[in-house]
C-alpha cells in the first residue's frame, strides 16, 4: 500500500499533515525539538508536514504523545478541517450522515478509524476496524489528559493494558485508567470492529 499523500487533494491525510505542523508551530517547536520529544525522526517529521508522507497509527501515537493530546483528539481535530470549531451552535441539533463521515486509514496496518462524534460534542467517539493481524502499540503519554472506554462491537480485541492483557469479546468494554503502554492487536483470521469514548480531563 502506498504512503505517498497527494498535497493538492483535499484529503483527510492532507489535513493530518497541516494539524501536526499546527501543533508544532503552537508550541513554537522546531523539527528538531518535535523530533526529540516524540522519538520521530525530524525527516520523517518534515515529510508528514509536507504530506509527502502518511504517517502510520504508531507515528501518530508518538507524536500525539509529544503534543499531549491523545491520538483520537489529534485525528479529530485534522477530521473536523479548519473550520470545524464553527459548526452548529452549542444546543442545536447537528446530523451527519454516514458517508459523509472521515475514515482515515494507518497505511502501516490497514487500521481504520472513523470519526462519529462532531467538535463541540463533550465527548469524542470513534468507530474502529482492525484487520486479522493487526497490532498497533501506543506510548503511555498518548493516554494523558484523557479518559477512555473502549467497547468491543465486533469480533474479538487483544488489549494489552500496561503489563495486563484482556481479551475482549464483543459487547465487553474496558474503562482506561491512568496512562500506561498500551496495544490493540486483533490475533484472529476476522475483522474487529470496537468504539472508542474520550473525554479530556485537563488540556495540556
Amino acid at each position: 500500500m502506498s504512503n505517498i499523500v497527494d498535497p493538492s487533494a483535499d484529503s483527510l491525510a492532507a489535513r493530518i499533515a497541516a494539524r501536526v505542523r499546527t501543533e508544532r508551530e503552537r508550541r513554537r517547536w522546531t523539527l528538531a525539538q518535535l523530533a526529540d520529544a516524540s522519538g520521530v525522526s525530524p525527516a520523517m517529521i518534515s515529510r508528514i508536514e509536507r504530506g509527502e508522507s502518511s504517517p502510520t497509527a504508531v507515528v501518530l501515537g508518538k507524536l500525539s504523545a509529544a503534543f499531549q493530546i491523545g491520538v483520537a483528539s489529534l485525528l479529530a481535530l485534522a477530521e473536523g478541517g479548519p473550520d470545524a470549531m464553527a459548526g452548529p451552535a452549542a444546543g442545536a441539533a447537528g446530523v451527519r450522515r454516514g458517508p459523509d463521515a472521515a475514515e482515515w486509514c494507518d497505511p502501516g496496518t490497514g487500521y481504520r478509524r472513523r470519526q462519529i462524534t462532531g467538535p463541540r460534542f463533550p465527548a469524542e467517539i470513534a468507530e474502529i476496524r482492525l484487520p486479522a493481524g493487526a497490532r498497533v502499540p501506543y506510548p503511555a503519554a498518548a493516554f494523558a489528559f484523557v479518559r477512555q472506554l473502549v467497547w468491543v462491537l465486533d469480533g474479538r480485541l487483544t488489549f494489552h493494558d500496561g503489563e495486563t492483557v484482556h481479551e475482549l469479546d464483543a459487547g465487553d468494554t474496558v474503562e482506561l485508567g491512568p496512562p500506561a503502554e498500551r496495544v490493540f492487536a486483533n490475533t484472529t483470521d476476522a475483522e474487529c470492529r470496537y468504539a472508542v469514548v474520550l473525554t479530556r480531563d485537563a488540556r495540556p
